[in-house]
């Protein structure tokens, strides 16, 4: 199975839980500033929330996405307030014809005072707990 992990993060929360995708899966975890060439059976996409909304450069790659070579995407994120990014991710994927998985990840992720130390390593064992499941179901 072909599997592919890209994220974007300004704080590094975000890049802790895509380098534990890396551990599970053993593919690379990298950011959105690198296009994604190859066919995959699952894109690992990585984001957070910032002033209520995914980043743009999240936007731009998933316009870049291409449906012939993406099966589906599984969404995983931190945001300090908001609950997941799911629901703006998915809308922009399936505008591209590209499948959301349903299951995703979402943790708290620090932000100035509020969730100190988060992801923590209770997150990133329940993140890896859910890639394996992940992986075993395909």
């Amino acid at each position: 199975m072909n599997t592919a992990i890209r994220y974007y993060s300004k704080t590094g929360n975000t890049k802790k839980l895509a380098d534990a995708i890396s551990e599970v899966t053993g593919a690379e975890a990298q950011t959105v500033d690198v296009p994604l060439n190859d066919e995959v059976d699952i894109l690992f996409l990585g984001s957070s929330v910032y002033a209520a909304g995914v980043d743009e450069k999240v936007k731009k790659f998933i316009q870049s996405l291409n449906s012939r070579k993406v099966k589906k995407v599984i969404n995983f994120s931190t945001a300090a307030i908001l609950t997941s990014t799911y629901s703006q991710v998915s809308k922009l994927l399936s505008e591209k014809n590209i499948l959301a998985d349903s299951r995703e990840f979402h943790c708290r992720g620090s932000f100035k005072v509020m969730h100190k130390n988060r992801p923590n390593g209770e997150d990133i064992s329940e993140l890896k707990s859910f890639v394996k499941e992940v992986m075993k179901s395909e």
